[in-house]
């Protein structure tokens, strides 16, 4: 637990079940199939029905938990508007589940929907051709790439029935949500756009993954964008939010509780980062692979299943240093790159 963080809300939410957590705003649980067990959600009193944040994957046992909650704490009122904060499949899972049950539309900010649309199509075409390259070059295995062929498809198994419309949301929009205006503040790094909601009347904030109470969001190169740098996006964006925001709100986010202390955990994060690169860097007194630094940045063992989320981090650790000049990286016969301090790098 984060020092300095204070969690006022004892009770966490059963599947089907709401804690009220401000005026209008009730906290739900839906279950992942993952190490990382649950995601929140929230609802919003919207008129007559309930504005959405949020939606969970698309598995049966999410569709029977937004069955439960509709039918109990919601009170089997409509859903006027579904409001995804990033393009995740934990997030937008079943949006066009619940948008199209109930004519509601979907909420995104522009890259967030484009994204995924994207995701969806380029799956449909099978594994992109650059992309065991890639995962060569970080220093799979011929076995892990295998296996990723394998799996290949698992963004679109979560997402179900993805709407081909939506309403934008950007950085400063103000929504209005039961007569309660809502600020969007935009964040970057986890996901290209990721939307938070904040009322400024009441200090509540809707933080999605941009904040998160006990651990730090992941942050990911992809094949689809192998020379990206998400990692200084996300820094620059936790700078900017602990610039911009009070230091009273309740932040409500996707995982964990709901807390106060929001200046101490964005200090944590960006300091957490830079003890994760200093460690990097004197990894990197010895060239490595990208499978070779996990150590220096992750307190558990990587295994098979978290073997391209550990990886995408790792990349955009070591593109954000490579960036900065501090490091450099060389392709083997083999293709594979070994990454090296410029001071002792071959």
């Amino acid at each position: 637990m984060e020092r300095g963080l204070t969690y006022p809300f004892r009770a966490v939410p059963s599947v089907g079940e709401a804690v009220s957590v401000a005026p209008g705003v009730l906290w739900l649980r839906l279950p992942l199939p993952l190490a990382l067990n649950h995601i929140n959600v929230y609802a919003v009193e919207d008129g007559e029905g309930w504005a959405l944040i949020d939606t969970g994957l698309s598995t049966a046992a999410a569709k029977a938990g937004w069955e439960a909650a509709l039918a109990g704490p919601l009170g089997g009122r409509p859903v006027t508007q579904v409001i995804c904060t990033h393009m995740h499949p934990d997030h937008v899972g079943l949006a066009g589940w619940l948008a199209e049950r109930f004519g509601a539309p979907m909420l995104m900010s522009r890259l967030e929907f484009v994204t995924t649309r994207i995701l969806l199509a380029d799956e449909a075409l099978g594994p992109p051709a650059g992309a065991e390259a890639f995962y060569r070059a970080a220093g799979w295995t011929d076995e892990q790439i295998g296996r990723w062929r394998s799996g290949y498809g698992g963004f679109g198994r979560a997402v179900e029935a993805f709407p081909r419309e939506y309403r934008r949301l950007a950085e400063n929009d103000v929504l209005t949500l039961g007569g309660e205006a809502w600020r969007v503040v935009v964040g970057e790094g986890h996901s290209p756009e990721h939307v938070c909601l904040w009322r400024e009347t009441d200090g509540v904030f809707i933080a999605g993954d941009q904040i998160l109470p006990r651990i730090s969001s992941n942050v990911s190169i992809w094949p689809t964008e192998p020379d990206a740098d998400p990692l200084g996006d996300w820094l620059r964006s936790l700078e900017d939010l602990k610039a911009r925001l009070p230091g009273d709100l309740l932040v409500l986010p996707s995982h964990g509780e709901p807390f106060y202390g929001v200046t101490t955990r964005l200090e944590a994060l960006l300091r957490g980062h830079e003890v994760a690169l200093k460690r990097l860097e004197k990894t990197l007194r010895t060239p490595c692979r990208a499978v070779d630094v996990f150590g220096a940045l992750f307190a558990r063992p990587v295994g098979d299943a978290v073997l391209g989320m550990a990886t995408g981090e790792a990349l955009a650790h070591l593109n954000y240093l490579e960036r900065q000049g501090r490091v450099r990286r060389a392709r083997d016969g083999d293709g594979v790159d070994w990454w090296s301090l410029w001071e002792t790098g071959a």
